[in-house]
């Protein structure tokens, strides 16, 4: 007789858990053939055959002041979803990140018997160290990106495996430079700069006069050098080509991307790159960076009061030191950002000393996350 089909709910909320989601679905295919998914995703998670039942667009909120300014809505679609689940229960539930929206959603199910699977640890190690307790309460597997991460949870008696980072299986070990300038008809002796001022309409705002501003002062002691400006959508797009306007810099040697983040970053000698999963995927590309963020005054003083660890960048946090800089917050002046990216693109020993500290981050990171995260849910949907 053939196999009942099993039924998973998964929600990311951005980006990054979008494509995350969207490989795990692979391998769960390829582990339990015949597997539906439903739930909150975006387009990547949507090709791989999810029934999308909310745009993943809305729960994309970020800081204190954006999230209360969306709160009604947000917990609108989560009380939806949650009678949606409760009233017709998939197999088994897997959150993708989005721990504020992800924990309670999970919690209500794990209480009424679905088996309940967190993928991506919150960062509970960096800040509010508390939330384990509730996600003892709320999961009953949690797998980890970071190896780090995985002893916290078996000493909180919460089940978890470690699973590395995706990203680490998908970038090239060995990026080159030179085929990637051909390719975007890029000098090959000029220098090249990646700016990437995040995904988020909001971090934009926040970044763009100041990446334009750096940009300008690089120009006066590198008259040849190119910036690359990759952005995630029209939105984003937009907010970064009216602030050029506004600062009357069209004539600055930038080019606009819809994407190609990787490329950008491969091409370039050097990136100027706001906090988050691009960090990450710099290192792994093997490449200087400056990290840099702003956010809203308030939000920034209420995560800097909470948080247990002088780095905010992924590369730092996974070498224990500052291995690259961050300048943030008022710290985060163009003046300040030209200079720490000149100084670092022009000391060769420097950059090759990075690209050590780099390969050793990706060995590590790098254990076929897809396919060990599929193994480890298995057992919940054979039991299911």
């Amino acid at each position: 007789m053939p196999q009942p089909i099993k039924t998973i709910a998964m929600v990311a909320g951005e980006a990054s858990g979008d494509l995350l989601g969207s490989h795990l679905m692979e391998a769960l295919k390829q582990e339990t053939p015949g597997i539906r998914f439903i739930g909150i995703g975006g387009p990547k998670m949507q090709a791989a055959g999810m029934e999308v039942l909310f745009p993943m667009e809305k729960l994309a909120v970020r800081g204190y002041v954006e999230v209360l300014r969306h709160y009604r809505e947000i917990v609108g679609i989560r009380r939806k979803l949650r009678e949606r689940l409760l009233s017709s229960p998939p197999d088994l539930f897997i959150g993708v990140d989005t721990p504020d929206f992800n924990l309670d959603l999970e919690l209500a199910l794990k209480q009424r018997g679905i088996p309940t699977v967190h993928y991506v640890s919150p960062s509970i190690w960096a800040w509010r160290g508390e939330r384990i307790h509730k996600i003892r309460r709320a999961v009953s597997h949690i797998l980890t990106l970071f190896p780090f991460e995985a002893p916290l949870y078996e000493k909180a008696g919460v089940p978890v495996t470690y699973v590395g980072h995706p990203l680490a299986d998908m970038l090239p070990d060995a990026p080159d430079r030179g085929a990637m300038r051909e390719q975007m008809r890029l000098p090959r002796h000029h220098k090249v700069f990646a700016l990437l001022p995040g995904s988020r309409q909001s971090e934009v705002r926040q970044l763009a006069a100041t990446y334009i501003e750096t940009a300008r002062l690089i120009l006066r002691k590198l008259p040849d050098a190119q910036f690359l400006v990759p952005l995630v959508s029209r939105e984003t797009r937009g907010i970064f080509e009216a602030m050029l306007w506004k600062l009357e810099a069209q004539e600055l040697p930038v080019t606009l991307l819809f994407g190609h983040a990787h490329d950008a970053m491969i091409a370039a000698d050097g990136v100027l790159v706001a906090s988050g999963t691009a960090t990450l995927e710099a290192a792994l590309l093997k490449r200087p960076m400056v990290i840099t963020y702003k956010m809203p005054g308030f939000t920034y003083w209420l995560s800097a009061r909470q948080k247990y660890q002088p780095y905010v960048g992924l590369p730092n946090i996974l070498a224990g030191k500052f291995v690259v800089p961050e300048l943030l917050q008022e710290d985060a002046t163009p003046e300040n950002l030209a200079q720490a990216l000149l100084n670092l693109v022009a000391d060769k020993r420097a950059v090759a000393e990075l690209e050590g500290v780099f390969s050793d981050m990706r060995a590590t990171l790098r254990q076929d996350t897809a396919h060990k995260a599929a193994q480890a849910i298995r057992p919940y949907l054979e039991n299911a």
